[in-house]
């Protein structure tokens, strides 16, 4: 395929826009070579500033659940953006969004909406903090819940470490109370509850980690972290931004059967807008201002076309329930996946869970991020490469979640399988 474009785009990014991006994974460094630009998107297609066409994976990681330019989408953000884009004041459709989230999630009393993930979850650990009266977060290596300075923290050596900042700019102040456990392993968060027993505010976790490629929870473990928050006074929070609405209508805690006491919300809720949203039991929600005293605010928080856009998606989601025909798409592929590897003498685990799903290049299983890593980064990189000059779009790094919509059909996998077997059997070992 050619690109020219595109390069010529990104060679003018560059010289504006730090990294040519807005965000860093689409600089493509992770698996190398230029960015793709793209044009316009339809149902599970993307089509780029050269016309190629991709069979899309991504889904703007996750909130296309629905397919891109869903015309009842597109009619809600339409309505609500003829009526006035922001009014700085309530409007009903905070209600009526919020009603729709409350109805499918049973552990979410009241919720309040902001504009991302970040900073939803920014407010969920204030306010947790501000419930319990203690200072410390338990987050487990591997899981990443945004950008704000207190999260960007990497597991050091051991199972369960001090944070350490893992990004220029982030004071170690700011991370000292941030304590690091193995994902899936509970006796890595009992040792850090014996170690600070009386200071852990909560425990977050992704319940389906999806920022070091799919990873999911086993031998009970999400039920496990809510008997110990429980014996230990804390809160646990579901951090299900990119779960939620998307491995069930109820997310990840009704499909593992976990409740959590603040639950994290974004991508999906938003209809491919920029929202997010924290929520949980009334009394904790209440000591957010200008009922408590968490402060929290935000400009755009619950903007009247972002409401739209999410509850238009919702509504039409509860309707079509694709959630069995996803998951059985989702299996299809990963075991034709599986199989074309296999096929030609390659070492390939697709986890997945819903519609969600990571390619790893390694026989080996994969429960927390130290395994993740030992994925073989540089075969999978060319392995994207070989994707995508077949028209196949997949997440440009091996760390990152790929997703199937409600557009794609039994014949995009069919031909994306068919697009794996080739690509295996072009790769340099």
């Amino acid at each position: 395929m050619k690109r020219k474009n595109s390069q010529n785009l990104f060679k003018k990014a560059q010289k504006i826009i730090p990294g040519g991006v807005n965000s860093p994974v689409r600089a493509f460094r992770g698996v190398g070579g230029d960015p793709v630009f793209m044009k316009s998107a339809k149902g599970p297609i993307l089509t780029d500033v050269d016309g190629n066409h991709y069979i899309d994976y991504v889904g703007s990681w996750g909130p296309m659940i629905l397919g891109h330019a869903h015309p009842k989408v597109l009619k809600a953000i339409e309505g609500a953006a003829k009526r006035g884009t922001s009014f700085g004041t309530p409007t009903s459709a905070e209600i009526d969004l919020a009603l729709e989230v409350i109805k499918a999630y049973p552990s979410i009393e009241k919720v309040r909406f902001v504009s991302s993930g970040t900073e939803a979850v920014m407010g969920a650990i204030r306010v947790a903090r501000g419930f319990t009266k203690k200072n410390k977060i338990i987050k487990f290596d591997g899981c990443y819940h945004g950008h704000a300075d207190s999260l960007l923290v990497k597991a050091g050596s051991g199972a369960a470490t001090l944070g350490v900042p893992d990004s220029a700019g982030v004071p170690a102040e700011f991370t000292e109370h941030t304590l690091i456990a193995t994902f899936n392993d509970i006796d890595s968060v009992k040792k850090l509850f014996e170690e600070f027993s009386d200071d852990i505010a909560a425990v977050i976790v992704e319940p389906v980690v999806g920022n070091m490629g799919v990873i999911l929870p086993q031998d009970d473990f999400l039920l496990k972290l809510r008997v110990l928050c429980d014996e230990e006074e804390s809160l646990l929070i579901l951090d299900e931004v990119m779960t939620g609405f998307r491995v069930a209508f109820g997310g990840a805690q009704d499909f593992y059967g976990v409740t959590p006491d603040i639950t994290t919300l974004g991508k999906i809720i938003g209809g491919g807008l920029p929202v997010g949203a924290y929520g949980g039991r009334g009394d904790i929600m209440d000591c957010v201002a200008p009922v408590g005293p968490v402060y929290q605010a935000g400009t755009l928080s619950g903007n009247p076309v972002a409401m739209a856009a999410g509850l238009s998606t919702l509504q039409n989601l509860k309707k079509a329930n694709p959630y069995k025909k996803l998951a059985k798409l989702t299996q299809k592929l990963a075991e034709g996946i599986e199989e074309a590897a296999s096929k030609n003498n390659i070492s390939v685990l697709v986890p997945h869970v819903g519609s969600m799903f990571t390619i790893f290049f390694t026989g080996d299983p994969i429960t927390n991020a130290q395994e993740a890593r030992g994925a073989d980064k540089n075969l999978y990189a060319q392995f994207f490469h070989l994707m995508l000059d077949q028209g196949i779009y997949l997440a440009p790094s091996q760390f990152e979640a790929c997703f199937i919509s409600a557009t794609h059909t039994e014949k995009h996998i069919q031909q994306t399988i068919k697009a794996a077997n080739k690509a295996f059997s072009g790769l340099v070992l």
